[in-house]
């Protein structure tokens, strides 16, 4: 089996020195080629059969170019045997740990996906040493200065999706203005705690913040409650008010007509009046 394997790699390897040296060489979909000649860049081929001079005179080098790149900042995937374990990481908290615009330390653990852009295979190459490297020395100072300018509470409640869209436009146009010939895909924050030595006391002032929201919404639900209820009992009031007042203003004009009929009546004949009030009242 030993010898069955050892010739399949020394045919391919003379598949591999045949064309070099004649210059036929496949562009994978996935890939583009960047050609040298004499240690010179000259062209960038697109997938494909193509043809270069032979070496030493031009020399390709093929990247995939869609390939979704990822490193991690802050913490590492630990592996078993050679093989990563899903769900295990390694904290390396001199990356994680960073300070925010309200002068708190808190630890944040985040990764960049990424891919070589289409026309900048030749800049990843050759333009800058390690690119990989690179792309995460930036990422780890973009975070930094993000963080910087936002609060704790912004790093660990609402404002996480704000701060991963402001590292990635930041990081970008840091990899543009270094030539880096890569495209930001995705800036994703795994994990965002305070250190481990103030992890506790921070559990309790997230507590209390807890505490006091709870107290909050159970006041102002007592107050939608409750509000109504007093609204209504004064509307009420006034409306037994007005109907009272009502009730008395028609008692005393009902009152008052009454008066003026009975003037005019003694007015017409004064003596007669006169003596049936006055018998009225002796019969009461």
């Amino acid at each position: 089996m030993r010898t069955i394997e050892n010739d399949i790699l020394k045919r391919t390897c003379v598949v591999e020195l045949v064309g070099s040296l004649s210059g036929i060489y496949i562009v994978q979909p996935d890939e583009s080629g960047v050609v040298l000649r004499f240690g010179r860049y000259v062209r960038t081929e697109v997938p494909g059969p193509h043809i270069h001079l032979p070496y030493p005179i031009e020399q390709v080098y093929k990247t995939k170019v869609s390939q979704v790149r990822q490193t991690t900042v802050g913490y590492r995937a630990q592996s078993v045997g050679g093989v990563f374990q899903q769900g295990r990481v390694q904290d390396v908290d001199e990356e994680s740990a960073m300070l925010t615009g309200d002068e708190n330390i808190i630890n944040v653990q985040f990764n960049i996906q990424y891919h070589i852009k289409a026309d900048g295979a030749v800049n990843y190459l050759f333009n800058v040493i390690r690119p990989d490297q690179v792309v995460k020395r930036a990422a780890e100072a973009a975070m930094r200065e993000v963080i910087g300018k936002n609060s704790l509470d912004d790093a660990l409640t609402g404002g996480r999706v704000k701060i991963q869209n402001d590292v990635a436009e930041l990081l970008q146009a840091i990899l543009d203005r270094y030539e880096v010939g890569v495209q930001v895909v995705a800036v994703q924050m795994q994990d965002v705690q305070p250190p481990k030595e103030v992890r506790d006391a921070f559990k309790d002032v997230a507590s209390a913040r807890e505490d006091k929201q709870r107290s909050i919404n159970e006041a102002e639900a007592y107050r939608r409650d409750i509000l109504p209820k007093a609204q209504g009992k004064a509307q009420q009031v006034v409306n037994e008010a007005e109907a009272y007042k009502q009730t008395r203003i028609r008692q005393a004009e009902g009152e008052a007509q009454r008066f003026v009929s009975v003037l005019k009546e003694y007015e017409k004949a004064e003596d007669v009046t006169k003596k049936r009030m006055l018998y009225e009242t002796f019969e009461d």
